[in-house]
């Protein structure tokens, strides 16, 4: 397990995974991006003034699957804007269906994480 914060994306990425390995906060996750996506085109589209609730809709399902779900705490809290790549990362590997493996390299480099989450029988 790495023991230094993450100084790039690169070396964040791995973490952002291993905070996302129970299924329903990840697909919790596409509903929020993919709500964040339809706002915000939307409100090009239409009235500018609902760009605000796009912010709400993807962290307000994200949130949720940390809380019931994952049971941890989100790294939004932490790293904002690589959190915010990493979703929009996490939801294109999820729609090209390749995240498995990067869900089996982050259960390898944060075991004690992975060993968390398996012991909650999720």
């Amino acid at each position: 397990m790495p023991s230094e914060p993450p100084t790039s994306y690169r070396e964040f990425w791995p973490f952002y995974v291993s905070q996302h390995l129970h299924p329903v906060n990840r697909m919790l996750h596409a509903v929020g991006t993919t709500c964040v996506i339809a706002i915000v085109a939307g409100a090009a589209l239409t009235t500018p003034g609902w760009m605000g609730v796009a912010p709400v809709a993807g962290y307000g399902f994200a949130w949720l699957g940390h809380l019931v779900f994952e049971r941890n705490r989100p790294a939004t809290f932490r790293h904002p804007l690589w959190s915010l790549i990493g979703d929009f990362h996490m939801y294109a590997l999820m729609l090209l269906g390749q995240m498995k493996p990067e869900l089996e390299y982050a259960r390898r480099l944060y075991p004690d994480t992975a060993a968390a989450f398996d012991s909650r029988g999720a």
